[in-house]
């Protein structure tokens, strides 16, 4: 008797297993269509902004990747460079890091891992995470950031710069660096 109870249980489960595993075609299309799709996928690809025939803005990355959803955004996920020309169609400052991604609508980018930013000065940031405002022609950050000039090197929380990176502000100076080149001439 004990072995046709276990047996009875068995038939029942699997029936309400299987019934359950039902689906109305309405619900699977209805998720299925939440899903993002794949626009385009490029390689080695390079992106000009430009105004009158001069570049402005360069974007180079060796994988980009343009989701086309209710939000679009490209990902770069092996990392990107972006380089601002200035009038004299030379590059003011440049920013590069492991992984980019640019939210269409917004025209921001994010960037992050290993950031780097340097201006023509030779001032150089490196970040956690860098955000790039397009409209507002700036960069900012509300991470952790070192800066190291000619003669100093800061630390702080939080940074603001326009997108050429000549004017800058760390929110929360943690640190300040002075550097100091010695003369190593002996004077025996």
């Amino acid at each position: 008797m004990k072995a046709n109870t276990s047996y009875l249980i068995l038939i029942i489960s699997i029936s309400l297993v299987l019934y359950s595993c039902e689906n109305d075609i309405k619900t699977v299309n209805l998720i299925a269509g939440q899903g993002e799709a794949l626009v385009e996928r490029g390689k080695d690809v390079e992106i000009l902004y430009s105004d009158s025939g001069f570049i402005h803005i360069m974007i180079k990355a060796p994988t980009v990747i343009s989701y086309k959803s209710k939000e679009p955004y490209t990902e770069m996920p092996d990392g990107v460079e972006i380089y601002f020309y200035g009038p004299d169609r030379e590059v003011e400052s440049f920013i590069t890091a492991d992984y980019g991604i640019r939210y269409e609508d917004e025209e921001i980018m994010k960037v992050r891992g290993n950031v780097i930013a340097q201006n023509s000065k030779g001032e150089k940031l490196n970040a956690e995470e860098l955000i790039w405002d397009e409209k507002e022609e700036k960069i900012y950050s509300d991470k952790f950031v070192k800066i190291q000039t000619e003669d100093e090197i800061i630390y702080g929380e939080g940074f603001e710069a326009n997108q050429e990176f000549t004017d800058y502000k760390i929110k929360n100076i943690k640190g300040t660096i002075n550097i100091v080149e010695s003369d190593t001439t002996d004077t025996e």
